[in-house]
């Protein structure tokens, strides 16, 4: 919850997001442990250097279903399923402003031969972070366009 005396977010979803932001801007090649505030980005044979932990976000009333959002800034309905690849659930961190995070969506890699599984898209979006119950980290990967 948001503290609004000090405008101040003390969550462990703020601190974890706020602990991806800084990992991808310092993007590093250690790997640690498997959660998703390990202390470094990971990288290994199928990715030189990793510079984004993509996230997936569950907000208190999505009822256990991921939050998704456009793949283009248009205005698209994700509850419709019709148009394949229109939305997305999967995120990268942009930046964190007390308690507000802005994310970039993230769409599934078209090129199936790529070592890549997401391309970077030109949908941003913020959201208060309050309303995030849960995250569910992906593994590190390699985001082209950033």
């Amino acid at each position: 919850m948001c503290n609004k005396n000090e405008n101040e977010c003390s969550s462990c979803i703020a601190e974890i997001l706020q602990v991806i932001n800084i990992l991808q801007c310092n993007a590093c090649p250690e790997n640690c442990l498997n959660s998703c505030d390990r202390p470094a980005l990971g990288g290994g044979a199928n990715c030189i250097v990793c510079n984004t932990r993509p996230i997936m976000i569950y907000t208190c009333c999505g009822n256990g279903t991921p939050w998704s959002m456009p793949t283009t800034r248009t205005n698209i309905d994700c509850s419709d399923t019709t148009t394949p690849g229109a939305c997305s659930n999967v995120f990268r961190i942009e930046k964190i402003d007390g308690c507000c995070a802005t994310f970039r969506v993230l769409q599934t890699n078209p090129d199936t031969t790529s070592l890549y599984p997401y391309v970077s898209t030109d949908s941003i979006f913020t959201m208060d972070i309050s309303c995030i119950c849960s995250l569910r980290c992906l593994n590190d990967t390699y985001v082209e366009c950033l």
